[in-house]
């Protein structure tokens, strides 16, 4: 083996090239193949049978064989799960059949990109049948069915895999030629498995540290929940009646300033016909609040509720901003994912209500119950699935925001929404959404208090989503590491290194 001692340092940098865009993978591959000078490297058809035929007539209509449809087979880390059990004549036709062993292929965009690969496990009575969108590889003598999987399954193999499929997007696929033609680095079968015992326990050390750090973000989901709910039941801050009361003065309630905003919105009033009082909510089972505050509904705080546009818009590359639930998240817009229209659709979108800075849009269907604040000098109009609220100036937009992500909120809509044939959430609900009012003066307090402890949260969690892409980078190095002869020690001489490979 060519034993270079800066090659670790460079696998590790190659990895970090491919993810900057400064290399493709293609070039990587040609790097990492350079240093392979003491395996032989042979195409995959020579190392394993590529979709090898079963004789499915020996096998009993009756006899029960396990079943493993695509989400069966975990993304990325070789689980796979073979619980579901059916009898063999109601599979024979029409699915993909295997054998214990075998290392099943995801071939299948985008299920190939995301790592859907794993050793077949013990199977009932020794078959399985499964997706039809599984290349299977059978592993010859002399070949570790484990280093097989290890070295189709990582990121280096894929992304090459990708750069050659074949097909109409959205239905790209792997072909058979082309995996019997890759090519794979073969070390002898005593090295193999030492090999995929090192890739286990470095990898088991990952997963001890990714689980942390998923632990770490659910805890700080169920972090932000409970600040919401704070926020919301007037528990996060002093609340205005108990600063009155310490102050000795007097100060307008939640009440009064409602009264206040409906005056407002009779006196402006420009819609069409005469203008109607909104409903009052019903407050029937709901809990007592803080002194000071008042229920209302999201109708009573807004001036203007707006549903979509009900046409599908034509996207552009670039152009105006089109906000609809692809680029949506509780933390705001992911500006990367962001939709554009042209001109003419642009006007056409906002012929109802123009969304200005400080408007609310809410997704109704799809990321149901996801609230955004339409950002300082965005001119945006609506995508489908989504609606608009403009919160009164007596009232916070951002506190409308908060609530609304609020379990207060999220309780009135959730077995609805989710009992619905195409889950989503009407109109008409989302106006009746009751909602509860704190003075003015309190909002401001509260809405900076929430938004001091997301922002701690949101850098603690951005943290921990770096540590986790660090982790997944990681464990590429060691797969890139493992097929390139740098994980573990070369005890082998040279002259003995040559793997004979042959079939079962």
């Amino acid at each position: 083996m060519y034993q270079d001692g800066n090659a670790p340092a460079r696998l590790e940098a190659s990895l970090e090239d491919v993810e900057a865009g400064r290399v493709t993978r293609h070039e990587s591959v040609e790097s990492l193949m350079q240093w392979l000078e003491g395996w032989p490297v042979y195409p995959i058809e020579e190392v394993a049978d590529v979709n090898p035929r079963v004789d499915k007539s020996v096998v009993p209509d009756d006899l029960p064989v396990s079943f493993v449809p695509m989400p069966a087979v975990g993304a990325g880390d070789g689980s796979i799960q073979v619980k579901e059990t059916r009898l063999a004549g109601e599979v024979k036709k029409g699915f993909t059949v295997f054998l214990e062993g075998d290392v099943l292929f995801a071939k299948i965009t985008p299920c190939m990109e995301n790592g859907k690969m794993a050793v077949v496990p013990k199977l009932v009575n020794g078959y399985g049948f499964g997706s039809t969108e599984f290349h299977v590889l059978r592993p010859k003598l002399g070949i570790d069915a484990k280093y097989l999987y290890y070295y189709v399954s990582s990121q280096i193999f894929r992304g090459e895999a990708e750069r050659y499929m074949t097909g109409a997007v959205g239905q790209k696929r792997v072909s058979t030629t082309y995996l019997k033609q890759s090519t794979i680095p073969v070390a002898p079968l005593g090295q193999q498995k030492r090999i995929v015992a090192e890739i286990e326990k470095q990898f088991s050390r990952l997963d001890e540290t990714v689980a942390n750090l998923k632990r770490v973000k659910a805890n700080l989901k169920r972090y932000k929940a409970a600040v919401l709910k704070a926020a919301v039941e007037g528990r996060l801050v002093e609340t205005e009646a108990e600063r009155a009361h310490r102050e000795g003065r007097s100060y307008e309630t939640g009440a009064q300033l409602l009264q206040r905003i409906l005056e407002t919105r009779r006196s402006q009033w420009q819609g069409k016909g005469k203008y109607k009082e909104p409903n009052p909510p019903d407050t029937t089972s709901l809990p007592e609040l803080p002194e000071g505050w008042v229920w209302a509904t999201v109708d009573l705080v807004c001036e203007w509720i707006v549903d979509c546009p009900h046409s599908t818009a034509r996207f552009m590359p670039d152009g105006y901003p089109c906000i609809d639930t692809t680029w949506m998240t509780k933390e705001g817009l992911v500006i990367q994912r962001a939709r554009y229209v042209d001109e003419v659709t642009y006007q056409e979108r906002i012929a109802r209500l123009a969304p200005k800075p400080g408007d609310i849009v809410f997704a109704r269907e799809g990321t149901i119950g996801t609230a955004i604040l339409v950002p300082e000098r965005m001119r945006p109009c609506l995508g489908q699935r989504v609606m608009l609220l403009r919160p009164s100036i007596h009232f916070l937009g951002s506190l409308l925001r908060y609530t609304l992500h609020s379990e207060i909120v999220r309780s009135q809509y959730l077995a609805q929404a989710l009992g619905s044939t195409v889950p989503h959430i009407n109109v008409g609900d989302v106006k009746a959404f009751r909602i509860p009012v704190p003075p003015l003066a309190e909002q401001h307090r509260i809405v900076a208090e929430v938004d001091r402890r997301l922002s701690i949260l949101g850098g603690t969690e951005s943290q921990a989503d770096v540590n986790l892409q660090r982790s997944e980078r990681l464990r590429q190095v060691i797969l890139a590491k493992a097929f390139s002869g740098y994980l573990v020690n070369q005890a082998i001489p040279r002259e003995a290194i040559t793997a004979r490979v042959g079939k079962r």
